[in-house]
Order: structure tokens, then C-alpha cells, then sequence
């Protein structure tokens, strides 16, 4: 199948600052010259901003995202304060919801005098805990509470029948970002390790205990969730959708995990017979079922009151706050200080009542036009990723022709849901901030607990309208780009055509590759897990991304600190995938036409320096340690390093040589879309 030609071109008559004083599209100020593009295009391209933006003390990194964060954060605020102050909103409307939410999370003076108060209940609760029944039944009563001791439980998508809602079960239940803080033997480890403990014990000397017993509930914690860790799928082992794909009845589940009250579980949640059921890492939940058996009450008790102070400590007095920013801000990612309490609770409002601030947004902030153009890049964009399937060499026409299938049939959803969500059944009320935390919360939980077993609502999005990201549903064959996002550098309407298809343009590729990537691939158009491929075809594919592996494998960011080709491939390939798109997009609207240069840079070059500038950030070396080893996305400086440096237009463009430092030769770059 082939894809009808659809080429449109931006306007670019605003090459320079306007009368408001908007920054030009490429700004020279913000890159260095002194550095060779062939040596680092990162610095080249970003080096000047990089200087003139230190990380801020409220930030454990600073860049184009974080940018538009900010300026999301001012324009959602105003929206609340506009919200907060109607007086004679109706009860029970969503402007009563937001005003609020947001108010009592901005009484100090209430939050202070309760202190710890508001989880008393369920710390008494935990505490009469008596035995393995007891524990099940509150280890469910806290799924409700949106809290997810050793295991989330949710329902998705079947990935082999895309078109049902199923329960799901995926491993959890640890305190730090990642398997490896609890397995690894180097230094930095295990000084974390013990950062963590003392962070636990302070904790639980916060609500009461002596230090002598918190040191040991702090313990009993640590070793428990190192066993955790020890059956835990790694983050690497968790992107393979088939290893994690294993569907099965309760009887089943009983019979693989017999230690687990699965009967009791189910029950408590009001959800006796739950249907199918993907059980995420079957050997995971053997090794929980074996620590359930193994493991004494007051283990439990120390556990399962950590989890609850960890889900809550944000939401009670300052000094919960402060001491869970120390460890997760401070030490674990190097962050001076927490952003400002409006700013905090304005994320929270966001979250828990995210489309219905949303709608507001979108009203206030969203034209038209930007919709309308987005919809023209993205049929260029389809257009472009269908040219290219038909000339690759190394795949067979059989498969070809089930990938053009597979990229018409992609969805795209722009800027807002055309259907919102409906928040008529949450309740809430004004200066309880704990409270409504919970009331949104278990409003989540149960919306989402509803959908199993029921076909899916493919109108539904994913991410909030005031979200500055995108994203690929495999389940669904869908690209999403939410309002936020669509505002420079992403998407700038006074650039020229060459910076905003390697901006945007580069953003709606890489979601279309990621149904292409090594885990999108695996996915049919109908969004099931479903091999497609031909063996020749997937050995030929594998090869090509393998290089690729190699490439990240060998890119030292930090010290000695290499990126993880393996983790990050999917979003690798998206970026590869996302640059040949775009630019081969571009090229078909310029219909064998050069423009003339603009300050000096070719279109070519301002294309992939447009690229460039939407990864620069500054980071602080203990947020990009932890990045390395949880991330899915490379860095920005790899993200910018390494892709181009594939593609042989980007070669011309800015004439790399072997000896530049960055050079590929061409039996090691990857070509793959």
C-alpha cells in the first residue's frame, strides 16, 4: 500500500527576532563555534546555551522540556487562580474540584497542625496485622489506595487481542529506582544502599519509633526488597513484550503461585473472578510466592508501613516532605533544593484532574491552526516513512507490504481527546489535602479496575493535553501529541520549514518508528502481538540494530559511565527512524529546490541543527548516573551524537571526515528506516 503525497510548507518569513522579541529559530549565540561539528555536533550545536544555562537549584536537570514545563506551569496557573477564586462554583463541578484540590494543597497551616494524622488509621491497621490473610487483604485494601507494595495490578490491554481490557499483574515493591542499586558491588552503590537505610529510619522515627526500632524496621525493609530485586526482571528483560506476555486464568495463576492468597486478593478488591489475567513475570511472582511464605510478621509490618509513609510523605507535614526530597532529590539525583510548594501541587492537581484542566488549556491556549498543521506534517511524515519501506534493500516485498499496511493504519491523535473524561463521581472536598490525595487516587483505581474485561476505548488518551511529551501505543497503532508539546523548539510557526521538520517533524517520526522499533515491530496493525515478519527479514533487522547496540554501547557520557545500547535501543531506533523520516519529508516539499541560506547555514544543516537544539540540557552528574541505569531514552548529548552521524546527509552537510571524532565508517553505521 501506498500512502497519498500530501506537501505543504510552513511559512518562513521570521528568520530573526519579531517585535515581540522572539528568539530566532537558530540562534548562533547558542552554539560554539570553537568546537568542530564532526568532533561533538552536541557542543557545536547547544555549547553557548549550555554555559548560559546552569541546571537550577530546583532542577536536577534543565533543558528544552523543562523549559516548556515552566512556561506550562505559569499558563496552568494562571488558569487555577482564575478557578481558585470563584467562590459560588456549583458542588460537584469540575471548577469545585480543581479550586478545592488545589487550595487545600496550598493550606500549610491545616497540613502542619495534622502532621502524620492523616495515615494514623492505617498505621493501626498495619500494626494489628496477624497473620498471611491479614496482610493479603491489606496489601489489596492499598492497591485502592493507588499504593503498590511488591506488585502493580491494572488493567491493559491484551496484547494478543488488542481489542479487550484484561487484568494485568507487574512486578514492583522496591523503594529505590532500579534492581541494580540493590545488586551491584561498586562503591556508589553501596553508599546508596546505606543512604537509603539511614533515609528509612528517619522515616520511621518521624512517626514515633526510637531509633534503636527504626534502625531495625529500616533493616528488615532493605533486606526484604533485596529479595525482591533478586527475582526481578531487569529493565532490560522487561522490554521484550513476549517474555513479558503471559496470559492465564486465576486457577492458573493459583496453581503457579500457590502461596499467594490469590482468592483473598481478588475478593478484597471486589473483583472475585477477574478473567484473564497477563501475568508480567512469571518468575517474579514464583519468587514473591516464596518470600510470602518465608517472611515474619514484623517484617511485614515494617514493609508494608514503608510503603504506605513512601506513597504518602509529599502529601503531610514539612517535615515528611523535606526528609523524602533529601534522599530522592538531594542524594539520589542531586537537586539543591524542591520546587515551590504551588508549583508541587499544581502537578498534583494536574495528575489527579488532569483533563479537566486540561479543557481549560486547551480553550485558553490552543488554536486551531496548530492542530491543522500538525495534521498536514504528520500525512508528509506518513508519506515520507512509506517512500522509504518501499526502497529499503534488505527487506522482502512480503513484509514490505505488511509494514505500508501497518503505517496506514496508524492513528493520530492531535493536541486534545475529541471525548473527555468524566469526573462527576469524585468527590471533593475543601481543606482535607490527604483526603482528596486518597478520593483521586481510589477514583483511578476503580475507573480503571471497571474497564476489565470490557472492549477498549480507543477514543482515550494516555496523557493530558498539558503534557509537553508524545507518545506510540503499540496496542492501539497510535501516535499522540499533546497540545503542550506543540510549541517551539518543538513546533514553531514563525521558523523556517527546515527547523521545523528536524524539530517536530523529527518528534512525529520517531513515534511512527516506534512502531517499528525492536519491541513496536512485534505488534501487528491491529495492534496484537502478532510476528509478521519473515525470519530473514527479522535476522536482516536484527543485524542493523545490533550495530546500533555497539554504537550507544560504546558512547561514554559520564566518566566512565557508558550508555546501555540494549535499554535504550527502542528509542534509538525512534530517533534514527524520526531524523530519515522527517528529512526525507522535507526534501518532497521543497520538490528539487534548494532555499537560499539563512545566516550563513544551508537548509540541510538547519534542519539537523534543529534536531540538535531540542536535546540540549544541562544535567547534574548524579541525575545522569541514575539515568543511565533507568532510562529508556539515551542522554541528550548521546541522542544528538550518535544518530546523525548514521545518515549520509548528515555527512555532506556538514562535511565529517575520518579523524573526526564522531565519524562512522560505513560498515559500522546503522541503516535501518
Amino acid at each position: 500500500m501506498s500512502v497519498l503525497v500530501l506537501v505543504s510548507s510552513f511559512s518562513a518569513f521570521a528568520q530573526s527576532k519579531d517585535n515581540k522579541g522572539m528568539e530566532k529559530a537558530i540562534c548562533k549565540k547558542n552554539m560554539d563555534p570553537a568546537v568542530k561539528p564532526g568532533d561533538n555536533f552536541y557542543e557545536y550545536v547547544n555549547g553557548g546555551w549550555i554555559k548560559d544555562h546552569p541546571v537550577p537549584d530546583e532542577y536536577s536537570q534543565y533543558g528544552a522540556f523543562t523549559i516548556l514545563y515552566e512556561e506550562n506551569q505559569k499558563k496552568l496557573r494562571s488558569l487555577i487562580k482564575k478557578v481558585s477564586e470563584q467562590e459560588n462554583a456549583p458542588k460537584g463541578s469540575v471548577a469545585q474540584k480543581i479550586r478545592d484540590f488545589y487550595n487545600s494543597g496550598m493550606d500549610t497551616v491545616a497540613i502542619e497542625k495534622l502532621g502524620y494524622k492523616p495515615i494514623e488509621k492505617e498505621l493501626k491497621k498495619i500494626s494489628k496485622l496477624k497473620n498471611k490473610k491479614d496482610v493479603t487483604e491489606y496489601l489489596a485494601t492499598m492497591q485502592t489506595y493507588g499504593m503498590a507494595p511488591l506488585f502493580y495490578f491494572f488493567a491493559d490491554a491484551d496484547q494478543r487481542n488488542s481489542a479487550m481490557e484484561i487484568a494485568n499483574l507487574y512486578q514492583g515493591g522496591l523503594g529505590l529506582p532500579d534492581v541494580d542499586y540493590y545488586l551491584s558491588n561498586d562503591d556508589a552503590s553501596k553508599k546508596l544502599r546505606a543512604a537509603y537505610v539511614e533515609h528509612l529510619t528517619k522515616m520511621f522515627m518521624l512517626i514515633g519509633e526510637k531509633e534503636d526500632e527504626a534502625k531495625k524496621s529500616a533493616q528488615a525493609v532493605m533486606d526484604f526488597e533485596t529479595k525482591l530485586a533478586k527475582v526481578s526482571f531487569t529493565r532490560v528483560e522487561q522490554r521484550d513484550p513476549i517474555r513479558n506476555y503471559n496470559k492465564m486464568q486465576l486457577a492458573q495463576l493459583k496453581d503457579s503461585v500457590p502461596e499467594f492468597d490469590w482468592d483473598i486478593f481478588f475478593k478484597t478488591l471486589g473483583l472475585e473472578n477477574p478473567g484473564d489475567i497477563n501475568v508480567g513475570q512469571v518468575p517474579f511472582f514464583k519468587g514473591m510466592g516464596q518470600l510470602v511464605n518465608n517472611t515474619d510478621m514484623n517484617t511485614w509490618k515494617a514493609y508494608l508501613t514503608w510503603n504506605l509513609l513512601d506513597a504518602s510523605a509529599n502529601y503531610l507535614s514539612k517535615e515528611f516532605v523535606k526528609q523524602n526530597f533529601d534522599f530522592y532529590g538531594k542524594t539520589l539525583s542531586g537537586q539543591p533544593q524542591m520546587k515551590p510548594r504551588w508549583k508541587r501541587v499544581l502537578g498534583v492537581v494536574s495528575g489527579g484532574l488532569g483533563e479537566a484542566l486540561g479543557q481549560l488549556y486547551v480553550e485558553e491556549y490552543f488554536p486551531a491552526s496548530s492542530k491543522e498543521r500538525m495534521v498536514t506534517l504528520v500525512n508528509n511524515l506518513r508519506t515520507a516513512f512509506g517512500q522509504r519501506i518501499e526502497n529499503l534493500d534488505w527487506m522482502t516485498d512480503e513484509t514490505k507490504a505488511k509494514a505500508l499496511d501497518k503505517l496506514g493504519a496508524i492513528t493520530v491523535k492531535i493536541g486534545y481527546p475529541d471525548k473527555w473524561k468524566d469526573y462527576s463521581k469524585l468527590q471533593i472536598v475543601p481543606g482535607s489535602y490527604f483526603d482528596n490525595i486518597i478520593a483521586v487516587r481510589e477514583f483511578g483505581f476503580n475507573r480503571n479496575l471497571k474497564k476489565i474485561g470490557k472492549p477498549v476505548d480507543r477514543a482515550e488518551w494516555g496523557m493530558t493535553p498539558q503534557t509537553v511529551n508524545a507518545y506510540y501505543n503499540p496496542s492501539n497503532n497510535e501516535i499522540v501529541f499533546p497540545a503542550a508539546i506543540l510549541q517551539p523548539p518543538f513546533f514553531n510557526p514563525d521558523a523556517d520549514d527546515a527547523v521545523n521538520y528536524g524539530a517536530i517533524g523529527v518528534v512525529i517520526g520517531h513515534e511512527m518508528t516506534h512502531g517499528f522499533d525492536d519491541q513496536g515491530r512485534q505488534y501487528d496493525k491491529e495492534g496484537n502481538l502478532n510476528d509478521w515478519w519473515t525470519d530473514a527479514d527479522a535476522k536482516a533487522f536484527s543485524k542493523k540494530t545490533d550495530k546500533l547496540v555497539a554504537l550507544y554501547d560504546n558512547y561514554v557520557v559520564l566518566d566512565s559511565l557508558h550508555v546501555n545500547g540494549k535499554l535504550t535501543l527502542g528509542e534509538n531506533i525512534a530517533d534514527l527512524g524520526g531524523l530519515n523520516i522527517s528529512y526525507q519529508a522535507y526534501q518532497n516539499t521543497l520538490n528539487g529546490k534548494t532555499p537560499a541560506p539563512i545566516d550563513g547555514l544551508t537548509s540541510d544543516q538547519r534542519f539537523y541543527m534543529g534536531f540538535a537544539q531540542v536535546w540540549r540540557q544541562s544535567i547534574r552528574p548524579k541525575a545522569m548516573a541514575q539515568r543511565l541505569k533507568t532510562d529508556v531514552h539515551s542522554p541528550g548529548e548521546a541522542r544528538v551524537n550518535i544518530p546523525p552521524f548514521n545518515i549520509d546527509a548528515f555527512i555532506k552537510a556538514f562535511d565529517v571526515k575520518e579523524g573526526d571524532k564522531l565519524f562512522i565508517p560505513k560498515d559500522k553505521r546503522a541503516y535501518i528506516w
